[in-house]
């Protein structure tokens, strides 16, 4: 049976950097570079937006572990971390060394965990290689998994962000069949997508203005220094159940 796009073009992807490079450079370029300089921007994000040790997060697509090892020494909660490449759940795993905590391959566009049982569920650079009907089942299931109080995280590329296109020009140019698709989100798509899973919009942080508290001094592999206040690049979304 053939796989899902999203699935066969990370695996291609993902097989490849490792018989190109040695194991920790393929699994920095598998999730997009600047391994530790993303993960602890997406750690602080988190602890901006109120995590705290004891609570739980499920991280979608945790990919080798950027968010997940800047997490081991601060959360006591519960983690799990999955994602369609095994190779990459298989490494993040040995990275972080929490034996408590669980990382398994993504079953398609499922989250097979139990209801209410997350105080976080994060997307992190997920939708932007999706379908947007992929993109509404998964956060149908992540309102399911969700606490009552619990969030939703996700970052998005969009048309509105200049500094965005240069994305879309890339694709445009790459004609592989079987490249990774980048995918764009519109924010009434967003709007609709909430009203209709019973979600509501708590913020929307364009993805070009620093928004993210930071606790140290980082620096992108260009050479670029960030202090105070940071930003992912990708727009960012918080999304919380809906009040009666």
């Amino acid at each position: 049976m053939k796989l899902p796009h999203f699935i066969s073009s990370y695996l291609n992807q993902s097989r490849s950097l490792i018989g190109s490079h040695d194991m920790a450079r393929a699994m920095e370029l598998a999730v997009g570079g600047d391994f530790e300089t993303v993960g602890v921007l997406e750690f602080c994000l988190l602890k901006h937006l109120g995590l705290r040790p004891e609570q739980s997060i499920i991280d979608v697509g945790c990919g080798s572990g950027r968010l997940a090892v800047q997490l081991k020494d601060y959360l006591v909660g519960s983690f799990v971390g999955i994602d369609v490449v095994p190779e990459l759940h298989q490494y993040a795993r040995t990275l972080c060394g929490r034996n408590d905590w669980r990382f398994y391959t993504a079953p398609g566009v499922t989250i097979p965990e139990p209801d209410e049982s997350a105080d976080f569920v994060v997307f992190f650079s997920v939708f932007t290689h999706l379908l947007h009907e992929e993109t509404y089942r998964y956060l149908r299931e992540a309102r399911r998994v969700l606490k009552p109080d619990g969030r939703i995280v996700f970052s998005f590329l969009e048309f509105r962000i200049a500094s965005h296109w240069f994305i879309f020009e890339n694709s445009v140019r790459d004609e592989r069949p079987e490249k990774v698709l980048n995918q764009f989100i519109d924010r009434d798509m967003i709007g609709a997508f909430a009203r209709h899973l019973d979600l509501e919009i708590v913020q929307i942080h364009d993805g070009h203005l620093p928004h993210i508290p930071i606790d140290r001094t980082l620096r992108w592999a260009d050479g670029r220094e960030v202090r105070d206040m940071g930003t992912l690049g990708q727009s960012v979304c918080v999304l919380g159940r809906a009040v009666a």
